[in-house]
């Protein structure tokens, strides 16, 4: 698909990754294709919802921050949507590369932005949303995982290094609103993790992914063998105030 040529931001480079550190960037390429082939992320009811919320249609322009495995452009364009998809990550193919607290784009260039399962990993969470609703003249749409606990969070972290936070769903709220955005509807999912599949996406064996069990004990399934988050969607619409 033929990127649309919509207006550049002033001063950015659509395709420029620097500053994003290049052994965290190194490292999300080497992901790329576990993440395509997750099926915590390919489907499920939440994924659903994302869709429905950037309500899809024949050249509804849609922006998708840290698209990862691209689930969701996929899902879109299934539909007839014009998908610009970016990524700090070059392996993970986005259209162009760029952290999702710098777009380079100009204001109200799409219809919708849209970011599943990814804030977590944003150094700056409050600029980045903001980036989404400067870029989008409707709808943000956004999907994370819900905080639990700061035990979760331990796990999260040493799992996955480029795990930030996870934040609540007043946290997310205020994110929202501080963004000029009001928010409309939002719901939360729980979704069950096969526990080793999640650990191998991130390379995490051995002392480490003891750890990660132990700290997760409390979020584990009956036989062990698989664990529990939530999942919040949110959707903002611009304020016309």
């Amino acid at each position: 698909m033929a990127l649309p040529l919509w207006p550049s931001k002033p001063g950015s480079v659509a395709n420029s990754h620097s500053c994003l550190g290049d052994g965290v960037t190194e490292l999300w390429d080497e992901r790329a294709q576990a993440y395509r082939d997750s099926k915590t992320h390919a489907e499920g009811d939440d994924l659903d919802l994302v869709v429905e919320w950037c309500a899809p249609g024949p050249g509804r322009k849609v922006i998708d921050v840290a698209t990862g495995g691209g689930h969701v452009a996929r899902r879109l364009r299934e539909q007839g949507c014009e998908v610009v998809t970016t990524d700090s990550s070059p392996g993970m193919k986005p259209d162009v590369v760029s952290r999702a607290e710098d777009l380079p784009f100009a204001d109200g260039s799409f219809d919708c932005a849209v970011s599943r399962i990814a804030p977590h990993h944003f150094g700056d969470i409050g600029r980045a949303i903001e980036e989404m609703a400067r870029v989008s003249n409707d709808v943000v749409v956004i999907e994370d995982t819900l905080f639990s606990s700061e035990r979760h969070e331990q796990a999260e972290k040493l799992r996955d290094p480029t795990h930030v936070r996870n934040y609540t769903e007043d946290e997310w709220i205020e994110f929202l609103t501080g963004a000029g955005l009001e928010v409309e509807q939002r719901q939360l999912f729980e979704k069950v993790h096969p526990l080793e599949d999640w650990l191998g996406r991130t390379g995490c064996e051995g002392e480490e992914a003891e750890r990660v069990k132990e700290l997760l004990a409390d979020r584990m399934t009956d036989d062990g063998v698989a664990w529990t988050d939530v999942k919040l969607v949110l959707k903002a619409r611009k304020s016309q105030r």
